[in-house]
């Protein structure tokens, strides 16, 4: 374990290894728009407290979107940083809201992910981009400002574009590419009132750091949220750390290659459903849970399996706390505006994919803001058999930050 066990992985976009926007039919403007130094960013938040704002809004953005019985998978990392980029333009009560339903504000936010996404070892194993597209049209105005934050912090490129089929085409493309083809479209279509579309995508892909042998693979009984009993190639290993959340649920960890990613995984008691679980979970719940971890024994059964998510997060984001950038009435003063026409928040899309397997593990996520006008303890031996519905997580173990995180409920 690299120092301790850090909450959740936030789906945060990696300014890192920041892609521009592929050639397509638009206009770069990023070369007007250079990133300055924001070294001292640090002054703006403490680790501890944006790791603990992190796995908040991890697990109610989960809760907000999960369907009863019905696998789930969001990246709050990925959206954290799409709607980062998005408050950098907010003013009044919506950045009131926005700063309560993100629990950091825009610039502490900002300086967090962008000290996180510098911090990120050269291994290919995370990559992220982020980009903005502007509808070019005269008629739209857009702050200096806002575009100049979102390439201090989020080292995002700009395009202006025509907002046709061509420019669909070209956020697509990016995603696809920035999230190594794990998603392969975020957009459908634009819309006329859109104005500004905010996007980050990511990719994960790292192999375990002991990868399962075939002797390690056999059949094996997963009972669905259903009652549905299906037979799934289970893979058998020994961990050496475990999760125990009281009576609650007990877990792993499974670390991959390098040892900063570990995958965890938590299995309810004998008689709760993950949905019951995962409905009593914060915060401060699960940091405690993984910072708790204890070495040990471990004889984990884990199946292989994939899932995904497709979300509007319109809805769970307004009970999250920010109704208000939904609506006309929304103040994004501080991004610009159309004539003399307010800008809001029109959609907030996300796609997620994630594929477990012997090798390792494979996933994506990318998030679309459309912008409208208008301890040490001694060793036990312990077993978890992931045969039933379980929550997961996707770790970065040394910054407190949750990448994904999501419930199995079905895996064939």
């Amino acid at each position: 374990m690299k120092k301790r066990l850090l909450a959740l992985l936030l789906a945060v976009s990696l300014l890192a290894a920041c892609a521009a926007p592929t050639e397509g039919s638009g206009r770069d403007l990023t070369k007007d728009v250079a990133p300055q130094d924001r070294s001292g960013g640090a002054m703006l938040y403490t680790r501890a407290a944006a790791a603990a704002a992190a796995a908040d809004f991890a697990v109610r953005l989960l809760q907000n979107t999960a369907t009863p019985g019905e696998n789930a998978l969001v990246s709050p990392w990925s959206v954290l940083c799409a709607l980062g980029m998005a408050a950098n333009g907010a003013a009044g009560d919506t950045l009131a809201e926005m700063t309560a339903a993100l629990g950091l504000p825009p610039e502490a936010l900002g300086a967090y992910l962008h000290d996180y996404a510098a911090s990120l070892p050269d291994d290919g194993c995370l990559h992220a981009a982020n980009g903005i597209w502007l509808r070019d049209t005269g008629d739209l105005t857009v702050e200096p400002d806002f575009l100049q934050k979102n390439a201090d912090f989020y080292d995002a490129a700009v395009q202006a574009a025509p907002f046709d089929g061509g420019t669909v085409d070209d956020i697509n493309a990016f995603v696809k590419q920035n999230t190594d083809g794990q998603v392969e479209k975020i957009l459908g279509e634009l819309r006329a009132e859109t104005m500004l579309v905010l996007v980050n995508a990511l990719g994960f892909d790292a192999a375990w750091e002991t990868v399962y042998r075939e002797d390690q693979i056999g059949d094996g009984i997963f009972t669905a949220a259903d009652g549905t009993e299906q037979t799934v190639p289970m893979m058998y290993s020994t961990e050496g750390t475990f999760l125990q959340d009281g009576d609650a649920a007990t877990g792993f960890l499974k670390s991959y290659a390098g040892g900063r990613y570990a995958f965890a995984a938590l299995l309810p008691a004998a008689g709760t459903t993950a949905d019951d679980y995962l409905a009593g979970l914060t915060g401060d719940r699960l940091t405690a849970v993984l910072e708790g971890a204890q070495a040990g024994t471990v004889l984990a059964a884990l199946p292989k399996f994939e899932s995904a998510g497709h979300y509007t997060l319109n809805d769970a984001l307004a009970a999250m706390g920010m109704p208000g950038a939904f609506t006309p009435e929304a103040d994004f003063s501080a991004m610009g505006h159309y004539g003399d026409t307010g800008l809001y928040i029109g959609e907030v899309l996300h796609e997620t994919a994630i594929t477990v397997d012997a090798r390792g593990t494979r996933a994506g996520a990318a998030t679309a803001v459309a912008v409208d006008a208008g301890g040490v303890m001694p060793e036990d031996v312990h077993e978890v058999t992931l045969d039933r519905p379980f929550v997961c997580l996707l770790l970065d173990t040394e910054w407190d930050l949750p990448l994904f995180i999501g419930t199995v409920q079905t895996v064939a």
